[in-house]
């Protein structure tokens, strides 16, 4: 693929009649774009906007029955207590974290919504996500967090390196032990550490889903030479950041980029594979908001608490909204009436993107929303989006492969003949395929394939 797409933003600001769409931070444009997307729209009287969520799974816990977060600022001998559908996280690090909220103006929020594990449909598991406290009516604000609290990245463009670079340096500072002297947009964010320890971790399993950080052998079985070359394309932006960057400003200052502290020989300066991660988590957490200049309005990217940890769901009704200004409010709004227990989700990519985007930007699959579920659709939308793009039926995601040409559909569709749907089905149920990148480049691919024999009749 020649042409680097633009991750995709969540993108929040537009009047409450109108809806912007977000790519997980985003709203980059790229052939392939390296974000999520959400859909945010601006409510007359304040701002709003969109978030993120995270995948990693656990079993289920068992515990009590609770109606909100009481005490949530004091500690607690129970780490975790239970809604009808989920188990709220009342962890030493979700109790710091609500603590951030509080004393950032968020804390109203406590009263509604708590982190929690959530079952994840079809499974025995649960992810961490954001659970209802309380009754919330169809219209009401679920989440409502100042723009003052979020981290503004500025303008955004097609590179995620940027923002990531600028991230990684706060991150360095507060992993190295200068917390209290983080500062983003001009100003400090108190507690910004126990936001920081909420995010998924370098290394985590959640980062390592994303093609980002697939071996060759789980690239080549992918069988996408579009989503393989946006790949490098998107290694080759990282490593040309690093190089640029951050060795050339630590090899000025070694405390910029200190990933860890201690003597000379236990320290650390931030490395590629750092700058890697920062890089997903722009891609996967980055909303896009709209800010207003003399000349209109443009588009920003930030780190929102609290609604980037709201998991995905292509069917969600809830509304992003809000605007990048001073005073604003960053809010997630009910699209239907919730009750007390239920999970909150939103729909990362505005409803729009496919798992070709899903799988670069986010490091997960998406097998299908609330009501896909319901409905018992046998492919998931998120396949069909991708194979109506190489098919060219249907509407053009405006991001997404929006620009592909000829050739490259060709290139595409015969990449996917190397094995058949049969072939792929035997091999994912022999239990050959032990590595987890190979398991998903495989199961893409017969997702995909399966996709193309629906559309096609």
């Amino acid at each position: 693929m020649k042409t680097l797409r633009s991750y995709t933003p969540l993108v929040l600001g537009a009047l409450i009649e109108e809806c912007w769409t977000f790519h997980g931070v985003h709203s980059f444009h790229s052939p392939v774009s390296f974000h999520r997307r959400h859909t945010i729209q601006h409510d007359a009287s304040s701002a709003t906007l969109p978030m993120a969520k995270s995948k990693t799974a656990t079993k289920k816990k068992k515990g009590v029955s609770v109606s909100g977060l009481r005490g949530f600022g004091s500690p607690s001998s129970t780490s975790t207590t239970t809604t009808s559908g989920g188990v709220i996280d009342r962890s030493k690090s979700a109790l710091l974290f609500y603590d951030f909220l509080e004393v950032n103006g968020g804390g109203s929020n406590l009263k509604r919504v708590g982190l929690g594990q959530v079952p994840l449909p079809g499974t025995d598991c649960s992810i961490r996500g954001v659970i209802a406290l309380q009754d919330i009516r169809k219209g009401d604000p679920i989440i409502e967090i100042p723009y003052e609290m979020a981290l503004d990245f500025g303008r955004e463009n097609a590179d995620p390196t940027l923002p990531a670079t600028s991230f990684l340096q706060m991150y360095c500072q507060w992993k190295s032990g200068g917390e209290s002297g983080v500062i983003v947009g001009g100003g400090r964010r108190k507690k910004i550490g126990d936001y920081f320890a909420m995010l998924p971790p370098y290394q985590c399993s959640d980062c390592l889903g994303s093609t980002d950080f697939f071996s060759d052998t789980a690239l080549e079985m992918m069988q996408s030479p579009l989503i393989v070359e946006e790949t490098l394309s998107r290694r080759k932006l990282v490593k040309a950041r690093f190089e640029r960057d951050i060795e050339t400003m630590a090899a000025m200052s070694s405390n910029l980029y200190r990933w860890k502290n201690g003597e000379d020989d236990d320290s650390e300066i931030a490395t590629f594979s750092h700058l890697q991660w920062a890089t997903w988590l722009v891609t996967s957490r980055v909303l896009t908001v709209q800010a207003r200049t003399l000349d209109g309005t443009v588009p920003h990217r930030l780190f929102i608490p609290f609604i980037d940890m709201c998991n995905h769901d292509r069917d969600s009704p809830h509304i992003l909204s809000g605007r990048a200004e001073p005073g604003g409010m960053l809010k997630v709004i009910a699209g239907a009436d919730v009750k007390a227990g239920e999970a909150i989700d939103i729909s990362y990519g505005g409803g729009v993107e496919g798992n070709d985007r899903f799988i670069q930007d986010y490091g997960f699959l998406d097998s299908g929303g609330s009501m896909e579920r319901a409905s018992g659709r046998a492919v998931a939308e998120a396949y069909r989006v991708v194979a109506k793009k190489l098919l060219s039926l249907g509407k053009q995601s405006s991001r997404i492969m929006s620009r592909i040409s000829v050739a490259d559909q060709e290139r595409a569709l015969e990449a996917l003949k190397l094995t058949s749907l049969e072939e792929d089905e035997r091999l994912l149920s022999s239990g050959k395929v032990l590595n987890n990148d190979e398991r998903m480049a495989l199961e893409y691919r017969i997702g995909l394939k399966r996709a193309i024999q629906e559309v096609t009749g």
